[in-house]
């Protein structure tokens, strides 16, 4: 990460991935362990998620209606469900925490270590953890607006219309997915703010809306291509390993799981930098200049140390 904004600037889409891959380089001590103790877990919930909840599937399917046991099921699997949604939320923005504070500290020539690296993220986290409160409200209103559309599509469109019906259809799911990769891209890239400027929460989101102008169409490829890698991965834990198990031994299903979950790893930790790298890029490519000793002060106030004076912490003046 030292690259002059001129480069930054005028990065493609290879060019931020080789940047982004190089990074651990710099610090391989420090990535080892965040991608140890913070995202192999998370890659390692996500997959086992499946193993877990499919046994209790089974039992709620084989189970009668009128047996008292049904509700018990139930019960274990939404307090199952609960916990893997606070663990998965929890682990996601500690190491997104964890990945855009070292990113930043190597940027600004700042020492970097594990140690610190943890020290800074309860502050960190609250930030992000109140950006992504707006992001599921923005999330929840999104999709109460798409349910709604395709009850009035289903009530509108004449029935003996099928073509018509399809086609509409087709149109209303693909605009769901292009909003779907932008308010993901919105996300991530607002949480990168969170960490490194003095804004988080619906400020952050609009910064980032600033951000992604000029460079919307290289996040999303950015953000699909990721979606697309995380679903084949989850595609293929599926197929041979939750449900292989008439097919393949067991010597199979745990080399071919513990493979996915080291690519599910891998891609998570490169996603976190691109993430980190990308929001660089927007920076400069909106000639918005980085300065990097502001930026260094920013990240040692949350480890409590001194922060001089500035007129900003940050690499801009702006209202909060």
């Amino acid at each position: 990460m030292d690259l002059a904004p001129e480069q930054l600037e005028h990065l493609t889409l290879p060019e931020i991935l080789k940047e982004s891959v190089t990074i651990p380089k710099s610090s391989p001590k420090t990535f080892s362990l965040i991608t140890l103790t913070l995202i192999f877990p998370l890659s390692f919930a996500i997959l086992a998620h499946s193993l877990f909840t499919q046994p209790l599937l089974k039992r709620i399917e084989r189970q009668s209606p009128s047996n008292p046991q049904l509700h018990q099921e139930w019960t274990r699997l939404l307090i199952f469900q609960f916990c893997y949604l606070i663990f998965l939320f929890a682990f996601s923005l500690l190491s997104t925490a964890a990945v855009v504070f070292t990113v930043a500290s190597i940027y600004t020539s700042k020492p970097v270590s594990f140690t610190s690296t943890i020290s800074a993220i309860p502050r960190v986290f609250k930030r992000l953890f109140i950006t992504f409160l707006w992001v599921i409200l923005l999330m929840v209103v999104y999709d109460i607006v798409f349910v709604a559309s395709l009850v009035l599509l289903i009530i509108a469109v004449d029935a003996n219309s099928l073509l018509l019906f399809l086609f509409a259809l087709i149109v209303l799911f693909t605009l769901f997915i292009v909003l779907h990769v932008y308010i993901t891209a919105l996300w991530h890239l607002a949480s990168v703010v969170s960490v490194l400027e003095p804004v988080y929460g619906i400020a952050a989101m609009r910064k980032s809306k600033e951000l992604l102008k000029g460079k919307t169409q290289m996040a999303a490829v950015l953000v699909f291509g990721y979606l697309a890698t995380c679903g084949a991965i989850g595609g293929v834990f599926g197929s041979f390993v939750v449900h292989g198990g008439e097919n393949n031994g067991l010597f199979v299903r745990i080399v071919v799981g513990a493979f996915l979950v080291g690519v599910l790893v891998i891609v998570n930790l490169i996603g976190l930098l691109v993430q980190s790298v990308f929001y660089y890029v927007c920076k400069s490519y909106h000639h918005q200049g980085i300065d990097k000793s502001a930026l260094h002060d920013h990240l040692g106030g949350y480890l409590g140390e001194y922060v001089p004076l500035k007129s900003s912490i940050q690499m801009e003046s702006m209202e909060i």
